[in-house]
């Protein structure tokens, strides 16, 4: 099964860049500067730039806009090794590793600044 997530950036060729380089996302398709899809482990990841397609088109009343606090979760064995190279590589890292009862995690944001959250599990 295969989850396909949209998000809005004001560069789908930068946004892709940043996915592909630094999260391990493969592109599967950038058929212009406003659009690309890419896919990571079942989740297929649609961006967008405003005014891009029917997507970009907004509800009419506003234009879409990247940004928010929705995000997706992307699992991963050593958090902090994450951390190290996310920081290495430049990426925009919003928090240190946060502990919690269920894991750790971090959130980085893409260049239009839409949040991913990578999460280890605690162990047991």
């Amino acid at each position: 099964m295969t989850v396909t997530v949209r998000y809005i950036v004001d560069d789908a060729e930068v946004a892709a860049a940043f996915y592909r380089d630094l999260l391990g996302f493969i592109v599967r398709m950038s058929p212009g500067p406003g659009f690309a899809m890419l896919d990571r482990e079942g989740l297929r990841l649609l961006l967008n730039a405003p005014g891009a397609g029917g997507a970009g088109q907004g509800d009419g009343q506003e234009p879409p806009r990247p940004g928010g606090w929705n995000r997706f979760q992307i699992a991963v064995s050593d958090v902090e090794a994450e951390y190290d190279r996310l920081v290495a590589g430049g990426a925009d890292v919003r928090s240190p590793v946060l502990h919690g009862n269920a894991g750790s995690q971090l959130l980085v944001a893409d260049p239009s600044g839409n949040l991913v959250e990578l999460f280890q599990r605690a162990p047991g």
